[in-house]
């Protein structure tokens, strides 16, 4: 039975972050023909195409992540308060793409992206004491998140 419980636990981990990409992509599909289309963006902007792959797989490591500090026990020291990190951040990155994709505000998604950064390295410093694979599994998310910052303070200069 606990071996079925983890699996359970698994798959509501990555299932909740892939639930936060969609929110995020609700915003975001409705503006790339469009508003996205016309602004000025720095040579160094990905391809549209690429930016899906790399959230599903990050997604998927960040459900992985939580994963790893969840089946610790929420009343093991330091998971309770680790996970609400988890969700601060996880709210933060759908928050991005409605303030940025939605509202159409590149200066509002700076404000969130730099806040969303902060929030996913105080998120390796809580879980690195209560796993260190779940703290690792966050390293590409935090470098893409540091890339999606750099980024989107070029196109604020751009437009």
């Amino acid at each position: 039975m606990k071996k079925v419980s983890l699996i359970i636990k698994l798959i509501i981990s990555i299932l909740v972050c892939q639930g936060a990409g969609l929110i995020g992509s609700v915003f975001t599909r409705r503006a790339i023909p469009d508003w996205y289309a016309v602004i000025h963006k720095p040579a160094f902007n990905p391809p549209n195409w690429v930016f899906a792959p790399v959230w599903a797989g990050l997604f998927t490591l960040m459900g992985i992540a939580a994963f790893l500090v969840w089946r610790k026990g929420v009343q093991a020291p330091g998971v309770k308060s680790a996970l609400y990190v988890f969700l601060l951040q996880l709210t933060l990155n759908s928050l991005w793409s409605i303030v940025f994709f939605g509202c159409h505000s590149i200066r509002g998604g700076l404000a969130v992206v730099a806040c969303l950064f902060l929030a996913i390295l105080w998120m390796i410093k809580v879980f690195l004491p209560i796993s260190k694979p779940a703290a690792w599994l966050l390293i590409p998310y935090v470098a893409w998140v540091g890339f999606a910052f750099i980024l989107n303070a070029a196109l604020l200069i751009l437009n």
